[in-house]
């Protein structure tokens, strides 16, 4: 991890480097470096003179000025203080000039048939009565502390985003755990109760049903741990909530089960189908009415589709709103989470409230 860190950062500095030399050829030594003007050991001191002060001044505005006080909030001292500081660009870069006792090379221009020639004084703003300033310094030093603090800026609202898109992400997570804890208890709750049931009746298969719970007990423990399982684990903890199920139901009730053949499988969140098949199996069977749950699932290359119908008892009936249906809520927030705009989810009653129709199709990459 550190070295990482290290070699990113010696990433950074090279790039900063390269910028600087790319912009101090295009801006200052273009002339001098690919033309046959001869330049005095003056004049490039003086140029490099003025290339240092621009770095200079981008890093105090990126390191200091921006960071304490223009996202501070604090925009009129962050003005002043970048007045001030080109106007002390200004005045080194004039001092630099007096001391190597040269002029600028903008004093040249290329003019046809006669080469470059000094050009004629261009007009200069005055400090005082004595001696001129190049208006092309100050432009050139406002473009540099302008684009710097862009770049600060920009570089502010990406850290923002991204911290934003990690507390979301941390958000989710403990939200998901938190659907989870309920989904589980809510499912346990109405196991044991048939378990209970089973044990009056016939405690063979009421110990077969034990063993049965106990292996769907592991599946929860040891794998959905990661937050993903495989579609065929969950396929078949389905079928064997469904095998439960169908110990404690009479002749009364019809049960079918399709499971996808040839399954191909690939990674999914854990109960999904879960709240839905046993929201069938608690408000559409019967022990004396005739009833019916049909389960289909079918894949269609990444994409699964669940339909499930059940009878509606008038006894029984259960709304999405309400805490009979806490399950289902909670699937369909997961659904939001997990894969949002991925998912379909149909849930209506037909045949005028005899009949609960529940359709999820799901893209699983």
């Amino acid at each position: 991890m550190e070295s990482k860190t290290s070699k990113s950062r010696l990433i950074i500095i090279l790039a900063h480097v390269l910028v600087w030399v790319v912009f101090g050829i295009g801006v200052f030594f273009y002339h001098p470096l690919f033309s046959d003007v001869e330049i005095s050991r003056e004049a490039w001191v003086r140029q490099t003179a003025t290339l240092v002060l621009l770095a200079i001044a981008f890093y105090v505005n990126v390191l200091v000025l921006v960071p304490r006080l223009l996202l501070k909030h604090q925009l009129a001292y962050y003005v002043v203080m970048v007045i001030a500081l080109v106007g002390a660009v200004v005045l080194l870069n004039r001092w630099a000039e007096d001391s190597v006792h040269s002029h600028s090379l903008l004093g040249w221009q290329l003019v046809r048939g006669q080469g470059f020639i000094r050009a004629p004084a261009a007009p200069r703003l005055r400090l005082d009565g004595r001696r001129p300033i190049d208006r092309g310094t100050i432009l050139i030093c406002c473009l540099v502390v302008g684009i710097g603090t862009s770049i600060t800026v920009i570089q502010k609202w990406q850290k923002d985003s991204q911290r934003r898109e990690e507390l979301e992400k941390d958000k989710v997570s403990s939200e998901l755990s938190l659907l989870k804890a309920q989904i589980n208890p809510h499912f346990f709750f109405n196991t044991l109760n048939n378990i209970y049931a089973l044990t009056q009746v016939d405690a063979t298969e009421a110990g077969r049903a034990t063993h049965q719970l106990s292996r769907m007990m592991r599946y929860l423990l040891y794998e959905t741990r990661q937050g993903q399982t495989m579609l065929s684990r969950e396929v078949a903890f389905v079928k064997d909530y469904i095998g439960l199920m169908q110990l404690r139901l009479t002749d009364a009730t019809k049960v079918c089960f399709e499971a996808p053949v040839p399954l191909a499988d690939m990674p999914m969140a854990p109960m999904l189908l879960l709240p839905f098949v046993e929201n069938a199996f608690k408000h559409g069977v019967s022990a004396t009415q005739p009833s019916y749950v049909h389960i289909a699932i079918v894949q269609r290359g990444t994409v699964l589709d669940v339909t499930i119908k059940n009878s509606l008892l008038m006894d029984n009936s259960v709304s999405l709103d309400t805490d009979s249906g806490i399950g289902l809520v909670n699937t369909r927030r997961r659904l939001d989470l997990l894969y949002p705009e991925k998912y379909r989810l149909d849930i209506r009653e037909l045949g005028e409230g005899t009949e609960y129709f529940v359709n999820l199709i799901l893209e699983l990459t």
